[in-house]
């Protein structure tokens, strides 16, 4: 079993992190895991986007260039990257700031408001991780304990960064039941 997740948004919405913390918690499951970050004139406000591979074998290339999953923080990501996901995929949008769908019947699509979830938590920067959350519980790539376990080392030795972040986890699997 090999799945790819490509998590795309603008550069400063943690879409970095957040496939960074998936690779992580994968890990911790045994899996064989690659995390390619994009680095670029994304990191300024562009489309920036990473790719984890997630598998039970060795990993014979990590460059996909038709990932199975899709967390989309904005329209450009969207637009660019939903026509590519492999059918029976996954692709995550964050409707508020998506105010459209990728109009395909082949693919799990679920919308969650994720900037305004993670507003209500007292701080929009945990937006990727209200997405992250709602994600895993939606795919069931991995646990969702070890995903708890990889925030928490992520985050370790700022307590106001893992109650906000832990926050944010609950309340993105809220939002994906």
């Amino acid at each position: 079993m090999q799945s790819e997740v490509m998590f795309a948004g603008f550069g400063g919405q943690g879409i970095l992190l957040s496939g960074k913390i998936l690779a992580h918690a994968a890990m911790e499951q045994g899996f064989e895991v690659a995390w390619i970050p994009s680095y670029g004139p994304e990191m300024r406000g562009g489309t920036a986007y990473c790719l984890v591979v997630i598998s039970d074998r060795p990993i014979g290339s990590p460059i996909i260039k038709n990932p199975r999953h899709l967390v989309a923080m904005n329209r450009p990501s969207l637009e660019k990257f939903a026509p590519v996901v492999k059918s029976g995929g996954v692709v995550l949008i964050n409707s508020s700031l998506i105010p459209i769908r990728t109009n395909r019947d082949d693919i799990d699509e679920l919308m969650v408001p994720a900037t305004d979830i993670a507003k209500n938590l007292g701080n929009v920067r945990a937006a990727n991780i209200v997405a992250l959350a709602a994600f895993v519980t939606r795919s069931k790539i991995i646990d969702f304990d070890l995903l708890i376990k990889s925030a928490k080392e992520e985050f370790a030795g700022n307590e106001k960064f893992i109650l906000l972040n832990m926050k944010a986890l609950e309340a993105g699997k809220k939002a994906a039941i």
